[in-house]
């Protein structure tokens, strides 16, 4: 175990929450905390939680639930269990893991005396055909069910917030595309709820009275179609109202493309999101209700949800995302310190550069590296590049940053994930893009001059374990393109760290001006606004949209 939470005097349940990484459990854990219970936060790489802004107020266990000896530790001494693990975007064998996942939690709960499983699953017609996706959710259910431990299940459908991928699917069509060729199940029926109510029914079914062994439906207040809910995102974006074209012929496969070329959620994701709606997800009964009062407030409506989660947006305040978890099966090893006798041959592209700017200032810059403020070299390569990844089921580019200046170890930024950050020293990213092997790209920064000149150097590495014939002849094939982009690269950051020395020297608010802000090309670009919201501060279930 790492890191264990203050000592807690008082009686209150003992909580894990599995998938602490994700769009869910990275909310559940703090709006726990604000309940009062004491928390344990559960990830296979324990590193991903690092920067999370409760991270000192829970204990933390590196667990896997194919490792049965890392769930007993993890549920050793547990009231309440949270499994909140789904494979989806896997691959195909993603419900065979699923299945194995919470057969293996099941009975690790049971052993461990555990009082409760809560867990979330999707709303779905009773007695049709369902999806893949749909069936191994409704399928995780039922295995908790079956166990001896008293299992509350919540079936929710669309869920509206910040950063989810339902929502930045629903909002990019709808900002995107005034006129749309749709699927005819665009006229399904839905009954969406806020990301902020999902939290509360969470948080009340920790201490429900009794042991409820059952299945229970949780939706907001209004039941409508899907282009209806794309017609309220356009609104509430202050756009006309946008032309809907349901066709038969567009098959969730097709439409699952053409998400994945229009929005930031890849074909791997958009798909099995897209096949769910292929049915009606109206709650068939809303027992919770009865045991659990309303938020203060009631329930939030569509408009409500969708304008919250647009203002977090605006006030760049996303405390999660739906790629804040690492995609099952993302690769762990080798490490690029790791020796060549490791694992095979390590390509590397080795250069540094020194800088007229303080360190302070040249991480500054490294730290906003991606998202709007772009790569910093060959833009067209950069794009080109990204858009053939998309084309091949590939993040691409389009997943952005969750935030323009600060960034967290786990977080997606475009197609890498930070993997290690040393704020002011070192940020490590590793691709999640298609290429047949694994890379990195780190990128330092040291002070050059003991006598306190201000001056730094900016330490560059691009690293590739190539993956049989096919990976060292993609090395070789980009191998002339090095120059280009990751010369140009530590070119441009170097000119826009000096940059903003030579503003912060002249006199400019540093807190006014985004240091940053210089086109990856090497022109220069508009500052962009700083928002007043601590990114890292703590949120609440009520506060969270």
């Amino acid at each position: 175990m790492n890191g264990p939470a203050e000592k807690d005097a008082s009686d209150a349940p003992l909580v894990l929450v599995t998938g602490a990484s994700g769009y869910i459990g990275g909310r559940l854990v703090p709006a726990l905390l604000e309940a009062g219970l004491r928390v344990r936060a559960m990830a296979r790489d324990v590193e991903r939680l690092r920067d999370r802004p409760w991270r000192d107020r829970v204990e933390v266990v590196e667990a896997d639930v194919s490792d049965p000896d890392s769930l007993a530790r993890a549920l050793d001494g547990v009231d309440v269990a949270y499994y909140l693990i789904h494979m989806m975007g896997g691959g195909r064998r993603f419900a065979g893991r699923d299945r194995a996942g919470a057969r293996a939690f099941a009975a690790a709960a049971e052993r461990a005396g555990t009082g409760r499983i809560v867990y979330l699953g999707g709303i779905h017609p009773e007695g049709e055909e369902l999806s893949a996706h749909m069936a191994s959710r409704e399928e995780v259910g039922r295995i908790l069910l079956a166990g001896s431990v008293p299992t509350v299940v919540l079936r929710a459908a669309v869920i509206l917030g910040s950063g989810s991928a339902s929502f930045e699917i629903m909002r990019h069509l709808a900002e995107r595309l005034p006129v749309m060729v749709a699927p005819r199940w665009v006229r399904n029926r839905i009954q969406p709820i806020a990301v902020r109510d999902v939290l509360h029914y969470l948080v009340a079914a920790a201490t429900l009275e009794g042991s409820p062994h059952r299945t229970f439906d949780i939706g907001g207040p209004d039941v409508l179609t899907f282009a209806e809910l794309l017609q309220a995102c356009a609104r509430a974006a202050g756009l006309p109202r946008r032309r809907i074209q349901a066709v038969p012929v567009l098959t969730p496969r097709l439409a699952s493309h053409w998400i994945g070329l229009v929005t930031p959620v890849p074909t791997s994701i958009a798909r099995p999101l897209v096949e769910s709606l292929i049915h009606d997800a109206v709650a068939a009964e809303s027992d919770l209700r009865a045991l659990v009062p309303d938020p203060v407030g009631g329930l939030t409506g569509v408009d409500r949800a969708i304008e919250l989660a647009l203002a977090r947006i605006r006030d760049l305040d996303v405390t999660t995302t739906w790629h804040s978890a690492a995609p099952t099966g993302a690769p762990s090893s080798p490490l690029p310190e790791d020796p060549e006798w490791s694992g095979g041959i390590v390509r590397r592209d080795e250069r540094s550069r020194p800088v007229d700017a303080s360190p302070e200032t040249l991480w500054s810059v490294i730290e906003g590296i991606g998202g709007a403020h772009g790569w910093y070299s060959w833009r067209l390569g950069w794009v080109t590049r990204g858009l053939l990844d998309r084309v091949v089921g590939g993040p691409g580019l389009r997943r952005g940053r969750r935030h323009p200046h600060r960034l967290m170890v786990g977080e997606a930024l475009d197609w890498w994930r930070v993997e290690r950050l040393e704020r002011g020293r070192l940020l490590r990213l590793r691709a999640e893009m298609r290429v047949p092997g694994e890379a990195w790209l780190e990128l330092g920064v040291e002070d050059a001059d003991a006598d306190g000149d201000g001056r730094s150097v900016l330490r560059q590495r691009a690293l590739y374990h190539p993956r049989g014939l096919l990976g060292d002849l993609y090395w070789w094939a980009v191998w002339p393109f090095h120059g280009i982009v990751f010369g140009g690269m530590q070119r441009n950051i170097a000119r826009a760290a000096e940059a903003a020395e030579r503003e912060r020297t002249a006199g400019v608010d540093p807190a006014a001006d985004d240091p940053t802000a210089v086109d990856p090309a090497g022109g220069d670009l508009a500052a962009i606004g700083r928002s007043d919201h601590d990114p890292a501060a703590p949120t609440t279930a009520e506060e969270t949209s």
